[in-house]
């Protein structure tokens, strides 16, 4: 293929476009954000020009790649993106673009671990291991980019206290070094650190670091990533509005920037939320709508998660689920029913529940329920009365004679100890950590 002086001048300008991430409806007649297969063609010309000296670069396609992988990535196309990242991989120096290499690698790490590509996953963190080492030795000095890279780095192998050290220098240098762009990386790493750390106060401080920063750089993908953050920690503190409140607004912010590889994420939280807060029908239908909004070929992990939840929620052996925070049940055949003026009811219940096999009588039910000394002229027809409306309550209409739930004996009442129950704060969030301790909304 040859082209005349104007013709590779246009080559050489539309590969500095691609470099600096700036492709424009005036420059090449179309957007960023417009359909990756209408791109290709573009960089493919700029490949080809690549062995023309003076015109274009390998550095510059390899960024050209880079770019269109990271287009594929934000649209949700996984495949489309590994194919381009690895064809950047192709082109590029890994020295000389050695930070952007270990990008391309983290996109390729994330995208593995979707796919459930252990092997794969492994290859991307060993390479990228081997480069670090080689930049330690090559760079003429060591900078904030360095160190929040090696960061990211000991983050893969689960060396998470030395990341920890390598994030907090790469935060401190970047200060130094007036980088707010990079500070902001720094801190949503510190933060997600943390979290795998368990420090959940310390990555919620600085996660409200970088929200004070973000209101003054402008950077969406970080601001989605963060509100997520924000939701799970939540979740974890079981504060479940506050995490659904912070999903709405990750999925409203990467909704406008049109970024859809988080959609499927977001909906899980949302109903991890919801069955954490004991809204099991609720949670049941928005971890199918997560479902359905995947591609569950390409989405394994998502996929596998939201299928251990639904299975959770629908297991048939459960006859009781109890939440004493939102005063509700649900029983298996006849659904949910509200305690929420029923104190009293939902006391006895706890109480028995709590201890199944455990026989009460009528003096410790008075003292334990009403905070009273037992009375029978008093207490007698007060015990029986509720744990009448209770059994009516929660025993299914075709029982038998027998008492599923509550029984009487000579000792008292007590729960039976052959029902399964469970509490709603029992229900943990599904905690499989990631191939590389990462996941798609995990900073690169």
């Amino acid at each position: 293929m040859t082209f005349g002086p104007k013709a590779l001048r246009s080559v050489k300008a539309r590969s500095l476009l691609w470099r600096n991430a700036m492709v424009t409806s005036q420059d090449l007649g179309l957007s960023i954000g417009s359909n990756p297969n209408e791109i290709t063609p573009y960089i493919g010309l700029l490949e080809e020009e690549v062995k023309l000296e003076g015109i274009v670069t390998k550095t510059e396609v390899a960024r050209s790649y880079y770019q269109l992988g990271k287009v594929y990535y934000d649209k949700a196309d996984l495949i489309g993106a590994e194919e381009s990242f690895v064809k950047a991989l192709t082109f590029a120096d890994p020295i000389k673009d050695g930070f952007s290499v270990l990008k391309t690698y983290g996109f390729l790490i994330r995208i593995a671990s979707e796919k459930l590509e252990d092997a794969k996953a492994q290859k991307y963190i060993g390479e990228s291991e081997k480069l670090m080492d080689a930049l330690s030795r090559a760079l003429p000095t060591l900078t904030s980019e360095f160190f929040y890279n090696l960061g990211v780095v000991k983050n893969y192998s689960g060396n998470f206290e030395e990341a920890k050290t390598n994030f907090e220098l790469a935060y401190k240098k970047s200060n130094e070094e007036n980088e707010p762009e990079l500070l902001s990386k720094c801190l949503l790493s510190l933060a997600t650190n943390a979290f795998y750390r368990k420090d959940l106060e310390l990555s919620l401080r600085y996660l409200d670091q970088l929200n004070d920063l973000l209101k003054i750089i402008k950077k969406f993908y970080l601001s989605g990533a963060m509100y997520t953050y924000y939701a799970k920690i939540f979740i974890e503190m079981n504060e479940n509005d506050k995490a659904l409140n912070y999903y709405k607004l990750a999925n409203e912010y990467l909704q406008s920037k049109k970024c859809w590889n988080l959609y499927g994420y977001i909906l899980f939280g949302k109903a991890t939320a919801l069955k954490k807060a004991g809204n099991f029908d609720e949670a049941l239908s928005m971890f199918h709508l997560a479902q359905e909004s995947i591609d569950t070929t390409i989405f394994r992990r998502l996929n596998h998660l939201i299928e251990a939840e639904i299975d959770d929620v629908n297991d048939s052996t459960v006859d009781l689920y109890l939440d004493r925070t939102n005063r509700k049940i649900v029983e298996r055949s006849l659904g949910t029913i509200d305690f929420k003026h029923r104190f009293v009811l939902l006391e006895i219940l706890f109480l028995l529940s709590k201890n199944p096999g455990t026989y009460f009588d009528k003096e410790q039910l008075a003292k334990m329920i009403w905070k009273d000394e037992y009375n029978p002229l008093i207490h007698d027809k007060l015990i029986y009365t509720s744990v009448s409306r209770l059994r009516k309550l929660i025993e299914p209409t075709d029982a038998d004679s027998k008492r599923k739930y509550i029984i009487r004996g000579k000792d008292g009442y007590t729960f039976n100890p052959l029902a399964k129950i469970r509490f709603h704060m029992e229900v943990k969030t599904n905690s499989e950590r990631s191939i590389g301790n990462v996941d798609l909304s995990s900073p690169v």
